[in-house]
């Protein structure tokens, strides 16, 4: 996994766009920030979970998955190793972060969507 897949899923999402944040880009939804490239360093990046999310996440994969230091870390800020990721977890990541920060409607017509497609098999 690298920076250019990361920011292709991340703007693949509905409504998202990529701005800056603090000299790193940032993706957002509905003018909020999901996730960031560039954090702590190259080949990082920052999904906003919820630390029930993030838990489960950096259960699963320890070596992709590390909390943000600080408060922003206890939150559910978590940092992602690139290198160390696979394509199908930083999707599912960055999902989860758009899910928690997309205005309500537009999530919950995302999920249904997904869900709706799974269901079909496409």
């Amino acid at each position: 996994m690298g920076v250019d897949e990361f920011r292709r899923i991340a703007l693949s999402l509905p409504e998202a766009s990529e701005s800056g944040h603090m000299g790193h880009p940032d993706f957002r939804v509905g003018g909020k920030i999901f996730a960031t490239l560039g954090y702590p360093s190259a080949g990082w990046g920052v999904v906003k979970l919820t630390p029930d999310q993030q838990e489960l996440f950096v259960q699963v994969e320890p070596e992709v998955f590390v909390p943000v230091k600080g408060a922003w870390g206890r939150r559910g800020a978590t940092s992602v190793r690139l290198r160390a990721a696979t394509k199908g977890i930083v999707r599912k990541a960055l999902i989860a972060a758009w899910c928690n920060t997309a205005p309500k409607a537009l999530a919950r017509r995302f999920e249904s969507a997904s869900s709706s497609s799974s269901e079909s098999g496409t």
